[in-house]
């Protein structure tokens, strides 16, 4: 008999690590699938997070995946059901955020307490905080953060209400800092507040993580919940646990290293520039180049295997938003992720082939090609590298399966050391 707790529906595959990490660190045990199992879930297990690559696809399309996932979830037994999306709020004018709440909501419309939720990408030990239904990433509003320039999902207005609003028929509320400050009660009250006024949902201010532990025990009993991972701290303690080293233990990590990045983002950015600047070994993937998938990929295998053993190797189309546009002007914006992601996933399977076993991959879209391309299907969460990436142990498709610990890195997340210190963490 399961004895699920949390039933996670993510919207893509590093998203769902993210959540994973936060709910592992706060005492649960948990494993994460790639699209929705097949099979039901293990036994011994306290929350399952579904790994969708939804949050760029048509609006219709990600409603339909979601709801499968839900419908899983919920056939299998878990008492409560998140939707986490990006801490950036990632989403186009259309979706996918509202509709996809929206949807959630209405699946669950017989029971108590599903006309009414809570969305907030609050993650404050990444730097995104919400202060009037505002979010910041750092000490910039999203709009002047970079993500103005996403190649897919381009943040302009950081006004979360707004943005929300534009997306969902119901109407949407505000939660904020003055009364998340005064503790689950006064935040209860103002959820009762809000229905009353007719609101659907509520945006909710989080500025540091306090806010979130607060936030957690008012949503005891909510049917659905949405937000970034950073509401994740706050949840496991409505269902009885407690921090344990216990819940993050994996096998030990052998074998070759490698790091896969296609993510445009300025962590990433950063990051490759200091392990480049550290001496690493590094393959840079032209994007204008990779029409020729094939050439690319054999060149790049190529050079793996003239690389002295015992050393991370990064290959990496990490490129400045001039030259993604450049990119996407000749290609189209969809067609020209596609072509990156079709060369850096069929990298990280010729990788694994030549004997790697850890392997980093930086980038929402590139992570979930790359698990695809290597038929993983689960993985089970480790311990945390930083703030919202953890290591996972899987095992590919094969044949034969070949295991493997595998850490998927949001591109905005992580210190600048991050590809330098990742495997030192790895017992």
């Amino acid at each position: 008999m399961t004895r699920l707790c949390l039933g996670c529906i993510a919207d893509d595959f590093t998203g769902a690590t993210d959540l994973a990490n936060n709910l592992v660190r706060a005492g649960m045990r948990v494993v994460q699938t790639v699209g929705v199992p097949s099979a039901a879930p293990p036994d011994d297990v306290d929350a399952i997070v579904v790994a969708l690559k939804s949050r760029t696809i048509a609006a219709s399309e990600a409603v339909a995946q979601s709801l499968s996932a839900f419908a899983w979830l919920q056939h299998h037994g878990a008492r409560q059901i998140y939707f986490k999306y990006c801490s950036t709020f990632d989403s186009t004018p259309a979706g996918n955020i509202g509709p996809v709440t929206e949807a959630l909501m209405d699946a669950m419309r017989d029971q108590p307490g599903a006309s009414f939720t809570i969305a907030t990408p609050a993650f404050p030990d990444n730097q995104r905080t919400v202060f009037k239904g505002h979010l910041f990433v750092g000490d910039r509003l999203l709009n002047e953060s970079g993500m103005q320039h996403h190649p897919l999902t381009p943040m302009r207005d950081p006004d979360l209400v707004r943005v929300l609003q534009a997306q969902v028929n119901g109407k949407v509320g505000l939660v904020d800092y003055r009364v998340v400050a005064q503790g689950p009660a006064a935040i209860a009250a103002r959820f009762d507040a809000l229905r009353a006024e007719g609101v659907a949902m509520a945006i909710v201010d989080g500025i540091a993580n306090d806010d979130l532990l607060r936030l957690g025990p008012a949503l005891a009993g909510f049917p659905l919940v949405t937000g970034g991972s950073g509401v994740a701290i706050g949840l496991p303690a409505n269902f009885g646990f407690a921090p344990s080293a216990a819940s993050s233990a994996l096998p030990p990590a052998a074998g070759a290293q490698a790091i896969v990045s296609g993510s445009c983002s300025r962590a990433t950015h950063r990051q490759v520039r200091d392990f480049i600047d550290r001496g690493g070994a590094a393959h840079a993937i032209d994007p204008l180049q990779a029409e020729s998938a094939d050439a690319s990929v054999a060149a790049a295998l190529a050079w793996h295997a003239r690389q002295a053993p015992g050393a991370p190797a990064l290959f990496y189309s990490t490129a400045e938003p001039d030259a993604v546009g450049a990119v996407q002007a000749r290609y189209g914006v969809e067609a020209a992720g596609a072509m990156i992601e079709r060369v850096l996933a069929a990298i990280a399977r010729g990788l694994v082939q030549q004997g790697v076993r850890q392997l980093i991959v930086a980038g929402g879209e590139t992570s979930g090609a790359c698990v695809q391309a290597l038929g993983i299907t689960q993985l089970m969460i480790g311990p945390q590298i930083d703030p919202g990436v953890p290591w996972c142990h899987a095992s590919t498709g094969g044949p034969p399966p070949v295991p493997l610990h595998l850490a998927l890195k949001s591109g905005n997340f992580g210190t600048d050391d991050f590809f330098t210190k990742a495997f030192a963490t790895l017992p």
